[in-house]
């Protein structure tokens, strides 16, 4: 049974381009379902988190993150009495603007787009899903319902201010309410990413040799969690002592945000999902001492793998290669496949334009497809 205060698919906004509704799917699983199905949520399998897709098997991609994403967003939903499909909608398409190369590349991206507005891959998504996706045969994109394009746009806050181009441009012909917080399903969704690479960074950070383990156990909520296995389970194989101490702090966190935010929501009174986006405050979160406990972990995790030195030196090389191929498609569109070819011939003379379909082309390349582009038209990383 669902709150007051969840979304409901049957009150749904609409879709942009009106379609007659499956008589046996839910508006919210249609969404969840057109994102599985679409090509940029296929192409995640190929981009990266941290590492570069192909050097290891066992690393986390955008795809596998993305799907965990969903599973804990799944649980936090039921357990508030949220609508699932929504808020796994949402938390499957999150990622979907990711550029090649992870956040590498997105600030490679946004350097050279500055320009021309910028990138932002939370604003790529709203474009991908609005306009990028072409299989349909009565419009572009998705073709998703007000309440998840809403999510994938604001998840994480409010948006105001300078609104990121694809944003921007997007929304002079459908208002998303920028300036609220979304419904719960959507803060849910981005909790719900918090938790899963907090948790799984500690993982594949221990499997590259990048995080020390002992230094890791000193860490907040990660020192309990061990030192429950290790009373518990003395003398564990290594593997399956990290396995037990770290799925522990996965459900210590996931365990929180339920109790805290079903605190916040009785507290709110909200009558239905137009209540919470008129909060002016997020009913979604972490306490107060978990919160602070993750800034220790985020702390340690920014220093001993994401700048950790072999990471930096593979973020300087695909750096290199958005830097490369870039301005080589710009000066010569003409090394673009064919269908965007045709995007190019109606930009004649705008390179604004121009510049925005290269960066659509490039942000949707995998990581090897972007390294292969690389060696065949520049030559080699």
């Amino acid at each position: 049974m669902y709150a007051l205060y969840a979304s409901d698919p049957a009150r749904a906004r609409g879709r942009r381009f009106a379609e007659v509704e499956s008589a046996f799917r839910s508006a919210f699983q249609r969404d969840r379902d057109r994102i599985i199905h679409s090509s940029a949520f296929r192409r995640l399998k190929h981009k990266t988190q941290v590492f570069v897709e192909h050097e290891g098997d066992y690393y986390r991609t955008r795809l596998t993150h993305s799907i965990e994403v969903g599973q804990v967003a799944r649980t936090i939903a039921g357990s508030l009495g949220l609508h699932g499909e929504l808020t796994e909608a949402v938390a499957l398409a999150h990622d979907l603007g990711h550029p090649p190369f992870g956040h590498t590349g997105e600030d490679a991206l946004h350097d050279l787009m500055a320009p021309y507005g910028g990138f932002d891959h939370n604003a790529q998504a709203i474009k991908i899903v609005t306009q990028l996706e072409r299989h349909y045969a009565d419009f572009d994109g998705l073709n998703l319902t007000w309440e998840c394009l809403e999510g994938i746009a604001k998840h994480n806050g409010p948006v105001r201010g300078d609104l990121p181009f694809a944003l921007a441009e997007y929304t002079k012909t459908h208002d998303l309410e920028l300036a609220t917080h979304a419904s719960a399903e959507a803060q849910v969704a981005a909790l719900s990413d918090d938790i899963a690479y907090n948790n799984h960074d500690l993982h594949d950070g221990l499997r590259a040799g990048l995080i020390d383990e002992e230094a890791m156990r000193a860490l907040p909520i990660v020192c309990d969690a061990f030192k429950e296995v290790d009373e518990r389970y003395p003398n564990l194989e290594r593997s399956r002592r990290r396995h037990e101490g770290l799925r522990r702090v996965f459900g210590l966190m996931v365990g929180d945000v339920i109790d805290t935010s079903r605190q916040l929501l009785q507290e709110a009174g909200a009558e239905d999902v137009a209540a919470i986006r008129a909060l002016g405050r997020p009913v979604i979160r972490f306490s107060d001492a978990l919160w602070s406990d993750l800034q220790q972990i985020r702390a340690f995790l920014f220093t001993n793998m994401y700048r950790a030195p072999q990471v930096m030196d593979k973020r300087a090389e695909v750096t290199a290669i958005v830097h490369d191929l870039f301005p080589l498609y710009l000066d010569q569109p003409q090394l673009l496949p064919g269908e965007w070819r045709r995007d190019v011939a109606g930009a004649t003379g705008d390179k604004t334009a121009l510049a925005r379909i290269v960066c659509d082309y490039v942000s949707g390349m995998t990581d090897r497809f972007a390294i292969q582009e690389h060696a065949r038209l520049v030559g080699g990383a």
